[in-house]
């Protein structure tokens, strides 16, 4: 059995484990970031992280054989060029050199949503498919596709940035500088925005979690919001399976996990609006992995990239 070092970078932890090649987990942790780290304070974590994996393995008497990382941003050969907004400084780094040369070990990274998109395909809900398409939704909406087995990033591995695809061209102010993107409207930081604006509730009081409870009591501004978050997705959905037919359209991040209904309300506006014959094969479903997705997904890079 191979075994290797699954990283998870987040805008405020780190997350690590070490997993086996068949997906069990024997040791997980994770180290706070911080909100406002600078850019050699979290390479320092990340290192810390790796190190108590291989002292673990070591411990176990279990050799490993690379490590597998996720980082926000745009990944191409190892090196994060930029676009990790969350994270200070976090631009211009090879992590694939910087790790390899510390730990002697083969070190392989790739945006974070697209790791998490491959442990799913590879370990979780889409697991056995070819095709397939993930998104997770939670501050913002990322996403990753499966095509023919191996994670799709575009050229230069500078695409497949899903939550910025555009629903309404004149739509309202995105982060990324964008207007009118699915992010912009149906990521949880969007759908507390607009319960808090329906509701008359303070924002800094509200969270997803929240929502959904106000949902299931059947409270109508509540109710208004789900239903409008749901639609937003299920319109983009659409797009996708027109676009790819999937044979899985996988849905994350902690809201995805309120319940089946969540799913089911974006599975009915989804093929509400898709053409039917790219839809004949492709089923919507919850992810499985929880906030494993990450690592097994990095570790799945190193078992597909080392002989």
């Amino acid at each position: 059995m191979r075994y290797a070092v699954g990283i998870d970078l987040g805008g405020t932890f780190v997350k690590f484990a070490l997993v086996s090649e068949s997906g069990d987990i024997l040791f997980d942790d994770k180290l706070s970031i911080g909100g406002k780290a600078l850019r050699d304070d979290i390479l320092d974590t990340v290192s810390k992280a790796i190190g108590k994996v291989i002292q673990k393995a070591e411990e176990k008497n279990i050799n490993v054989i690379g490590i597998g990382f996720g980082s926000p941003g745009i990944v191409d050969g190892g090196i994060v060029h930029g676009g990790a907004d969350n994270l200070n400084g976090w631009e211009n780094i090879n992590l694939a050199n910087l790790y390899s040369s510390q730990f002697g070990l083969p070190v392989f990274v790739d945006n974070d949503a697209n790791v998490m998109g491959l442990g799913e395909a590879v370990y979780g809900a889409a697991k056995g498919c070819t095709d397939a398409i993930f998104l997770t939704v939670g501050t913002g909406i990322g996403g990753a596709i499966i095509m023919n087995g191996q994670l799709y990033g575009g050229y230069k591995n500078r695409g497949t940035e899903m939550g910025h695809v555009t629903i309404d061209h004149k739509g309202i102010q995105c982060n990324c500088g964008g207007r009118g993107c699915l992010e912009a409207y149906a990521s949880t930081n969007a759908l507390i925005g607009q319960y808090a604006l329906r509701s008359g509730k303070n924002e800094s009081e509200i969270n997803g979690h929240y929502i959904v409870k106000k949902f299931q009591d059947g409270e109508e501004a509540a109710v208004e919001c789900m239903q409008d978050h749901a639609d937003y997705l299920g319109h983009a959905i659409a797009g996708f399976i027109n676009t790819f037919s999937p044979q899985k359209v996988i849905i994350g991040g902690g809201i995805s996990e309120s319940g089946q209904f969540y799913i089911d309300m974006i599975k009915k506006s989804a093929f509400s609006y898709v053409m039917p014959d790219c839809s004949r094969f492709t089923d919507v479903v919850g992810a499985t992995l929880g906030n494993s997705a990450g690592c097994m997904g990095a570790a799945s890079l190193v078992f597909r990239n080392c002989n």
